[in-house]
């Protein structure tokens, strides 16, 4: 096609020419998602679109007048999210929502701090970041055992990721404070295969039996949030979430357990933001405690739960996670 970064091949008069028509076919497209599909989440240029201050379409203004609240990832001038550094559903830890700069670029036209070191930067945020652009982790559904196919094919059910490696992914990034982004492969008939839908299914409701009923609960604000159990109970899970309207506050932090009448560090850790999911080896107790510190302000805590998930034959053990 000629065309990379949306900027097309060509010199002189013909590539003018050329752009120009480009342009208008891409703006115009963008017009049409945006006006006859009803609201929008997101709208993902993939690789990211260079600025129009270079020639590039005019995408932006397009979005925000049509799709107010559609989430815009991404061009030179703005990414309301970033790519968290793989396509394994994963990122690494700790992972910031926030970032330095109002846009990530693409490849090697971003800035220099953010593609140096293997894209660190990206991959982990900054927590003095004046920006919110949380990581996207996204991996395709049919992609084990060295697979990775993003569109449909006949016969290949058999890439389609076990449940296991699914919950890996989960708490590897939701669980670091990612959102994770699965990518489903429709069929000719435009229909999610039926294998597909059922190892969906078997997910969510994995996840579900998990995480949907807590043994403890509490919410509070603070550098110390303590959660009384009614009696001593065993527990492999903590989940903690600030409350991010607020932002971010937390730069670090340690869980303790009240195991026998004494304080027993669980976990201690970094970023926390909207979701951690922290898992160990089973442990009774009586009372856990979130102790933090912050850069500014008390931090904001809206939930802190524990749990005791009971292991299945494919769920090891794993001693704590930083």
């Amino acid at each position: 096609m000629g065309v990379h970064d949306f900027k097309v091949n060509g010199t002189g008069e013909f590539r003018e020419n050329r752009q120009k028509w480009y342009n208008k076919i891409v703006e115009g497209m963008v017009k049409e998602i945006c006006t006859n599909y009803g609201k929008l989440f997101e709208i993902w240029f993939d690789g990211g679109a260079d600025h129009p201050e270079n020639g590039a379409p005019d995408i932006l203004p397009i979005v925000h007048q049509y799709q107010p609240n559609c989430l815009f990832y991404h061009n030179g001038q703005l990414a309301e999210a970033r790519w968290g550094g793989s396509e394994d559903g994963t990122v690494l830890y700790p992972c910031w929502g926030t970032f330095p700069y109002p846009s990530t670029g693409a490849g090697e036209t971003a800035q220099k701090n953010i593609y140096k070191d293997n894209y660190k930067l990206l991959k982990q945020g900054d927590p003095n970041g004046k920006y919110w652009m949380p990581a996207m982790a996204d991996a395709p559904l049919r992609g084990y055992n060295g697979r990775h196919e993003w569109f449909w094919e006949p016969g290949d059910e058999e890439h389609i990721y076990p449940l296991e490696d699914l919950m890996e992914m989960y708490y590897k990034s939701v669980g670091r404070n990612s959102t994770l982004i699965m990518g489903l492969t429709p069929d000719p008939n435009g229909l999610l295969p039926e294998p597909d839908v059922k190892r969906l299914k078997e997910w969510g409701d994995e996840i579900k039996r998990r995480f949907s009923d807590p043994i403890a609960t509490t919410s509070g604000e603070g550098k110390k949030i303590v959660l009384k159990l009614k009696e001593p109970r065993v527990i492999n899970h903590v989940i903690i979430q600030e409350d991010i309207q607020y932002g971010e506050r937390i730069r670090d932090y340690k869980i303790e357990g009240l195991v026998n009448g004494s304080w027993k560090l669980i976990s201690k850790g970094e970023s926390i933001d909207n979701k951690r999911i922290i898992r160990f080896n089973d442990l009774n107790i009586k009372q856990l405690q979130l102790i933090s510190n912050t850069l500014f302000g008390n931090p904001k805590i809206k939930k802190l739960s524990v749990f005791y998930v009971k292991k299945k034959q494919y769920y090891c053990k794993y001693n704590s996670e930083k």
